[in-house]
């Protein structure tokens, strides 16, 4: 609803904006295209070259400053293993993730922090290496995946994230010849279940709150309330505090180094994809300009039919 009292109400151009919350990401596109809405949040994978092909002038994907990851319960067996970890971590193509499943313009993601976020680029990188994958699951004591116990992988309640899912159980079944279970729980049990670590892997994602690498890294502090994974490291956490401390920016992005360094051997989680935005927004709404944040100030923005 349009506040009179606001300072520049005068540039306001729209009277009112409604939001509808829904986890059905399908419901969502079908109210578009029947004219219940003027902009999607997301839209469904499989519906994304559709739009391409029939609707591109509906169709909007823009750069979105985050890391999808799947994170790691470093308590409980056997991910309590680093080896088993990055195992796993290996065994992925993430090429295929991101050209044949998502298809929505994401990048491959082979670090935990963002490529080029405010000139930081991370050195520290994963790469495909099923063989290497495959020695270090015998050397954990699972050849060819042989007595590794199924692991359960969770996410929460969505088309898109059910498909990841299904891939990435493929891709370990036929690489590694590990048997990973999916458990979907919708959006309040999936939260609790992170904060309690009653999960042993768990689709999860990060998005920036500020154009920084800094941000990229703070959570995975020792008793960070979004690091859910039990995993602490002294070096890190000490490491992080001196980059606080660090004025200087090239001195600061060689600490971050350091942190990388660190996340990719021991693997809290796994990195898959960096995000793009990719909805759907009627041709008539105006102002609705991208950003690296997702941020939209609503009084630029308007309805021109």
């Amino acid at each position: 609803m349009r506040n009179p009292r606001y300072w520049d109400a005068a540039r306001v151009k729209l009277d009112e904006v409604h939001f509808y919350a829904t986890e059905d990401i399908a419901a969502e596109e079908r109210m578009f295209r029947t004219g219940q809405l003027d902009i999607t949040y997301e839209l469904p994978n499989s519906k994304i070259d559709v739009y391409r092909r029939e609707r591109p002038e509906s169709l909007q994907t823009t750069p979105y400053l985050g890391v999808y990851f799947y994170r790691c319960n470093v308590t409980r067996p056997p991910l309590n293993d680093k080896r088993i970890r990055r195992a796993l971590a290996l065994a992925v193509n993430r090429d295929t993730l991101v050209k044949r499943v998502l298809r929505g313009g994401q990048s491959p993601a082979y670090a935990m922090s963002h490529p080029d976020c405010a000139g930081y680029s991370a050195q520290a990188q994963l790469t495909e290496d099923i063989a290497e994958a495959k020695r270090l699951l015998a050397e954990a004591g699972y050849p060819g995946g042989k007595g590794l116990p199924p692991i359960e992988l969770l996410y929460n309640t969505s088309e898109n994230h059910r498909a990841i899912a299904e891939t990435l159980q493929a891709m370990w079944r036929k690489n590694l010849g590990v048997d990973v279970r999916l458990t979907n729980q919708e959006w309040k049990v999936y939260l609790d279940s992170q904060h309690t670590m009653n999960f042993q892997l768990q689709r999860s994602g990060w998005i920036a709150d500020y154009i920084d690498p800094h941000v990229f890294f703070e959570l995975w502090e020792t008793d960070n309330g979004n690091n859910n994974s039990g995993w602490s490291n002294p070096e890190y956490d000490r490491l992080l505090h001196e980059a606080l401390r660090t004025a200087d920016t090239a001195a600061r992005y060689a600490i971050y180094q350091k942190l990388d360094a660190i996340l990719i051997d021991e693997l809290p989680a796994i990195p898959l994809y960096y995000y793009s935005k990719t909805n759907a927004m009627h041709p008539r709404v105006k102002g609705y300009l991208p950003t690296p944040l997702d941020g939209h100030p609503y009084k630029y923005i308007s309805i021109q039919d």
